[in-house]
């Protein structure tokens, strides 16, 4: 595993018209991989300034506000869409319907490279340059607010527990108020093995979608009235369904191979999407970076290209107990 030797915050990052609908079954908050890929995206333009590369990206939304409109007397929210002019022969074109959303995040990005404090004003000028001449998502970056507190950051990352705890336990205060990503596999898993003892052939999808929706539920018991009460059923955390990657549903082609693929120099593969249980988690309750940051993985012999987060590795309680001395 890279070591992480500097830290780099893009802080309150303003995103306009960002991609509202990753994968087929939601819509809502980007998925991880946008954030991973503009992350990438980032390291190969800043190739000549940090040869090392990236090691993780974390994810804190600040702001959520998604272009939807309720018509009336409906329940269900409509995507605000635009109409396309009329065509030569008068008539009005399909409507393409794409989900948009204005959000601010702030980015955390682990730097494998040293950057000296002699050599920050420097590589931070290049870093704004790049990042403000990008996409995130799929929407457009607005210029940066002035102050500090907008500005982007370069911290040296100390190598021993006792400072890094302090280091974070500082940082983690410039990221409130706001929710940071984080994966949790583990209360999935969970939901499934809870849905078999009642439903002994239900699937992962099942779970994934008892755990989404809103479920309403009769008392096991009846009131002192002899009535059953009905309640919303509560679980504990923000849980949401999480496009993590994808999965591929045929063999690798090599380059050029697929007739109007978009890059000719790069293996092909047909993939649907992958789906997981993500949770929004307040920055001060994390107890270190690596249960920040977002990972990718690709494995090309099983065809799982997906990005990992480390969120429930340290939830044990001899890791917690160890941790919390240095940053509670």
């Amino acid at each position: 595993m890279t070591e992480i030797n500097t830290l780099l915050t893009l802080p309150r990052l303003q995103v306009q018209a960002a991609n509202a609908v990753s994968g087929p079954l939601t819509w809502g908050f980007p998925s991880p991989t946008a954030f991973t890929g503009f992350a990438h995206a980032l390291e190969r333009r800043l190739k000549a300034d940090l040869p090392a590369g990236f090691h993780g990206v974390g994810i804190i939304c600040h702001r959520f506000e998604p272009q939807v409109f309720r018509p009336a007397g409906s329940f269900t929210r409509v995507f605000c869409l635009t109409r396309n002019p009329v065509g030569k022969d008068g008539g009005t074109a399909a409507l393409v319907e794409e989900g948009k959303a204005h959000l601010e995040v702030t980015l955390v990005i682990g730097l494998a490279d040293w950057v000296s404090e002699d050599d920050r004003i420097t590589v931070l000028a290049i870093i704004n340059r790049s990042v403000m001449s990008m996409r995130l998502a799929g929407g457009s970056l607005l210029r940066q607010r002035p102050g500090g507190r907008y500005a982007p950051r370069l911290e040296t990352w100390p190598s021993d527990t006792a400072s890094r705890n302090e280091t974070f336990r500082r940082l983690r205060r410039y990221w409130l108020p706001g929710f940071a990503l984080t994966l949790r596999d583990d209360r999935l898993v969970e939901a499934l093995q809870r849905l078999r003892d009642s439903q002994p052939e239900a699937n992962t999808l099942d779970a994934l979608l008892d755990m989404s929706r809103l479920n309403i539920e009769p008392s096991t018991e009846p009131d002192t009235d002899g009535f059953i009460q009905w309640h919303v059923r509560r679980r504990e955390g923000w849980l949401v369904p999480l496009p993590v990657g994808y999965a591929g549903l045929s063999g690798l082609f090599e380059p050029g191979q697929v007739l109007n693929s978009r890059d000719a120099e790069t293996p092909f593969r047909f993939v649907e999407s992958l789906y997981s249980l993500g949770e929004w988690v307040s920055p001060h309750r994390l107890t270190c970076l690596d249960q920040l940051l977002w990972h990718t993985d690709a494995d090309t012999e099983t065809g799982i290209y997906r990005c990992t987060n480390r969120y429930t590795d340290f939830l044990n309680p001899d890791f917690l107990n160890s941790a919390t001395d240095g940053i509670a």
